[in-house]
């Protein structure tokens, strides 16, 4: 039950799905919760390409509506908290300021030009990439959209386990209090789990590539995240699952031009 009701406050937290329930937040339980970080991307990957499968089977849409349909999905699933912090890294990092100073632009309520743009930015790649897998679409792209968000979901669980705190307070430093290294034991399960799924179907080639993407963005990120903001904090790892997936529909875009045509 400790690992339902894990799973369960990380759709609480990180999604919009509804949860009408009082759940513990102790030690126990938040353990739990980082531990089936991966299972929460797995029913928001299965969710976005469902979507895209109805869209495309049952629907007259044009592959530009389809487009708009799944990325307003991905917006509107995990409720912004992502780009929240996406939006807030930007300010703070844009402002070319010293670490104590970027915390305290990342606290901030309010919105400067730098996040407004490199939202708009990252939205746009997000939109761009969509539009063009959809055109291209073939039966192997709804296992490997699905994929996405289970890789960005691991690695926001290796980068809280492995990244030293920025702060002692704040939402990623609740998760934090609660892990350690061990935590992530059950990861390369799930990962193993992936990597015979897609040699199963054939996609030796993708495979390949989201787990070079992946990490990659782990080894680039435990190093900046600390050099930029003297650790990780709630807003950093919110981007970080941000970035993890843009690169990954970018990924997916190449593929369906380069092993995929």
């Amino acid at each position: 039950m400790s690992w339902f009701k894990g799973f369960l406050i990380n759709l609480q937290f990180f999604s919009t799905i509804p949860i009408p329930l009082s759940l513990p937040m102790d030690k126990k339980h938040l353990e739990r919760a980082i531990q089936t970080f991966p299972i929460l991307g797995i029913v928001q990957g299965a969710i976005y390409a469902g979507l895209l499968y109805s869209m495309m089977e049952w629907t007259p849409f044009s592959p530009l509506a389809a487009a708009f349909v799944l990325w307003l999905a991905t917006i509107l699933l995990t409720g912004g908290i992502h780009l929240d912090g996406w939006i807030d890294s930007s300010d703070a990092f844009f402002s070319y300021r010293d670490q104590q100073k970027r915390l305290e632009i990342m606290k901030d309520p309010r919105t400067g030009a730098f996040g407004v743009l490199s939202v708009i930015v990252l939205l746009s790649a997000r939109f761009f990439f969509l539009y063009e897998i959809i055109n291209m679409i073939v039966d192997a792209t709804y296992l490997l959209a699905l994929a996405i968000p289970f890789l960005s979901r691991t690695v926001m669980g290796v980068l809280l386990v492995s990244v030293k705190p920025a702060k002692k307070e704040g939402l990623g430093a609740l998760f934090k209090e609660s892990s350690s290294q061990k935590t992530v034991w059950i990861y390369p399960v799930y990962l193993l789990g992936f990597v015979v799924l897609l040699l199963f179907n054939g996609l030796y080639s993708s495979l390949a590539s989201y787990l070079l993407v992946a990490i990659l963005i782990v080894l680039f990120l435990k190093q900046k995240i600390v050099e930029w903001f003297g650790g990780l904090t709630g807003d950093s790892l919110g981007a970080s699952v941000e970035l993890t997936e843009v690169l990954l529909w970018m990924t997916l875009w190449l593929l369906h031009y380069f092993a995929m045509g």
